[in-house]
């Protein structure tokens, strides 16, 4: 028997009657059991499989037969694109049992957020930097608010794991349990991950071990990544090309696929607007999404999904995650995503229609943007996926909740923080440095055995009711471009101080803009349009894109003479021909390899990735070269490093590993860094750049000489 007749019977007739659905996907049916019983769990299945309904149809069926009342069921998520996509299916199914649903993030105005504290609807859509301002306003009285909350959805639960936003959310969960005082079930939506037990684990925070939780993952006999979106050509088709440049890969997005919409993944803002412009004088109906534009560029975007047909949409990762895509027909991917568990995402958009195959077409600009794509499809087509690890020691995010929870609760006891947070990670014990450093810098003050805001807090965090606080990643200053009243998005400042001959132009949504007027005390830059040359930039902290040790090794294998399992253009398998025997001298199948360079320094291919290398670098005391610019592939030794002094050097190293050296740039980029005492701050970060297992994995590696290479 179906286990539709376990959901509410008003519910399961809409289902069958209104979506015309004529049963339950699997997710959806082995779904129901333990969210109905109150698990936690975590709920698997490939994008476009079924999750959003597979957590809310017991959820609301709970609602209505345990009479849950006010705001009982929060649905969080990752991007406020995805709440806005997800808002009407939910307002549907909670609509045909007299309950509603509610958006509350950034774009919502000051009018729709009183309406939802005047009358609270059963189900709020909500980010956790909206959660969090929510607990630490003065016009919302949260724990009234708060008062009948059951149960959270967590969506996209993989994206929050892997960074800080996760950490923030678990700590901002536990607070908000704690105000609730009851526990609250948890339940994750994920797309294919390595690790799912770690996932669930990671997700029931403080109640780890000691709270009923599932993983529902059907047709998984093992847990992924043996699931069915890393099984190539079954129902995949995927393409690697060369196309050496942004010109020739605009001209073969507009010259393929007419009259199908196209979606295009770029990994940066500036390429995405590059693309974006020679699509548009190519005369390609063309909609851009990167954080930088405006709500209202986005919103175009995101509507061209359920409404445009012959266009091109080219994002960043913004359109990556659950956004329902409608009829899509291809993913292009210029050059190569950071990990496969993203391009699985991606690749996910298309193939949703009955008898269409799943598909991506990646165009490479360069030779490493086709490593790099050839290295991950090789082990994309291995059926191999990242596990989702939590960063180490969020000691800022310690910091900034401290903080959070004195604005909130107004006063804290001095002994009773720890409380909040139930034994959450480094939020207990550990923490106890950190509010010391808090207090002595005025960021807290301590008086009769409590805690509050101290003026140092209100000084830098305070600005528009303290909304600096609640997002924990520092954005770089940018200045808001305006054609008269229309914002049309953000652009980098230094574009607009940099030396240039002739008019100063601006690229942006896909548009050339000449500057005609620039209010740098209101932080505006004042446009007109023009017909092309304009720049395009945003600047980060110091950061760069890190490949892992298992991906860069993939490079490695490639450059070996492996080919991933997908359609290869003559184009491509030229280039790689090329490529492979640049490198012929650098890899070896059986270990690593030292070089001399022209320039007389050696150079030691290892093939680990950014992290082991920096590790590496770090750890080999004076065999290191002191002039060191890590990357990917190799480190730099010292020139008068032989094979025996090498022994010498690497021989207590795998016992011994340091933690890599933190540029102070990188500091200035982590939020809140300013709340920790420096070296704390310091090594948050040195454990967030070493891998030390992949180091030793190196270390533990034959190594060959090579004099006299290039």
């Amino acid at each position: 028997m179906s286990r539709i007749d376990d959901l509410d019977p008003v519910l399961a007739h809409h289902i069958v009657n209104s979506l015309g659905w004529h049963g339950l996907r699997p997710l959806q049916e082995e779904a129901i059991g333990p969210v109905m019983a109150g698990e936690d769990a975590v709920l698997l299945a490939p994008t476009a499989g079924g999750k959003t309904e597979a957590a809310s149809f017991p959820l609301l069926s709970r609602m209505t037969a345990e009479q849950w009342t006010g705001t009982s069921l929060l649905y969080v998520c990752p991007l406020k694109a995805l709440l806005n996509n997800l808002l009407p299916r939910l307002e549907t199914y909670s609509g045909w049992l007299g309950r509603r649903a509610a958006l509350w993030h950034g774009d919502v105005t000051a009018s729709g957020r009183k309406r939802i504290l005047a009358g609270r609807p059963d189900i709020l859509l909500t980010t956790p930097e909206s959660l969090e301002a929510m607990l630490v306003s003065a016009n919302v009285d949260h724990r009234s608010f708060f008062a009948g909350l059951r149960a959270i959805v967590v969506d996209e639960v993989h994206a929050f794991a892997g960074d800080d936003r996760g950490w923030h959310l678990l700590a901002v969960l536990e607070r908000l349990q704690k105000v609730v005082g009851r526990p609250v079930q948890r339940v994750g939506l994920s797309a294919t991950v390595g690790n799912p037990a770690e996932l669930l684990q990671w997700l029931q925070g403080a109640a780890a071990g000691k709270r009923q939780a599932s993983i529902v993952a059907p047709h998984l006999d093992v847990p992924p990544p043996a699931a069915a979106d890393t099984t190539p050509h079954s129902t995949s088709d995927i393409q690697l090309d060369y196309v050496g440049s942004v010109e020739n890969a605009a001209t073969v997005i507009a010259a393929l696929h007419r009259g199908e919409k196209r979606l295009v993944f770029c990994e940066s803002r500036r390429l995405v607007e590059e693309v974006g412009e020679k699509l548009r004088l190519k005369g390609v109906t063309t909609f851009l999404s990167h954080a930088s534009l405006s709500v209202d560029e986005r919103r175009r975007a995101e509507e061209a999904f359920s409404e445009a047909r012959d266009c091109v949409i080219v994002s960043t990762s913004t359109l990556e995650l659950g956004i329902d895509v409608c009829d899509l027909d291809r993913v292009i991917q210029l050059d190569a995503p950071a990990t496969v568990a993203s391009f699985l995402q991606r690749l996910g958009r298309t193939g949703r229609r009955p008898g269409a195959n799943r598909n991506c077409l990646f165009l490479t600009l360069g030779t490493d943007g086709l490593l790099s794509a050839a290295a991950l499809l090789l082990k994309w087509s291995q059926g191999w996926v990242e596990p989702v690890v939590a960063p180490p020691e969020p000691r800022h995010i310690v910091a900034q909740q401290l903080i959070a929870l004195c604005l909130q609760e107004h006063r804290v006891g001095d002994r009773l923080w720890q409380e909040w947070w139930n034994g959450l990670g480094s939020f207990g014990p550990s923490a106890e440095p950190i509010v010391r450093h808090l207090v002595s810098e005025g960021f807290l003050d301590r008086d009769a055995g409590m805690l509050f805001i101290g003026p140092e807090a209100e000084r830098r965090f305070g600005h528009r009711h303290f909304m600096g606080l609640t997002a924990v990643f520092t954005a770089p200053p940018q200045i808001t471009v305006m054609q008269g009243r229309t914002e049309i998005g953000r652009t980098d400042p230094d574009l607009l101080t940099e030396k240039t001959d002739g008019p100063r132009k601006l690229l942006l949504a896909g548009r050339s803009w000449l500057v005609t007027y620039i209010d740098w005390q209101r932080k505006r830059c004042f446009v007109e349009p023009t017909d092309s040359g304009g720049k395009a930039k945003w600047s980060g902290f110091g950061f760069e894109r890190v490949t892992s040790f298992e991906l860069t090794r993939a490079v490695r294998d490639v450059l070996l003479g492996t080919d991933p399992d997908v359609i290869l253009t003559k184009r491509a398998v030229a280039t790689l021909a090329e490529a492979r025997d640049s490198y012929a001298d650098e890899v070896h199948p059986g270990g690593t390899i030292i070089t001399r360079g022209s320039g007389g320094y050696l150079r030691w291919w290892t093939w680990a990735g950014h992290r082991a290398n920096a590790t590496l670098a770090a750890s080999l005391g004076s065999a290191a070269s002191p002039v060191q610019r890590v990357n990917d592939g190799w480190i730099r030794l010292r020139e008068d490093v032989s094979p025996q002094s090498w022994k010498e050097a690497v021989a207590d190293a795998p016992q011994h590993l340091c933690l890599p050296e933190v540029d102070e740039r990188a500091v200035k980029g982590l939020k809140f860094a300013e709340a920790l005492p420096p070296r704390l701050a310091e090594v948050t970060l040195a454990a967030r750049f070493a891998d030390l297992e992949g180091a030793r994995r190196v270390l533990n590696e034959p190594v060959q000489f090579v004099v006299g290479a290039d």
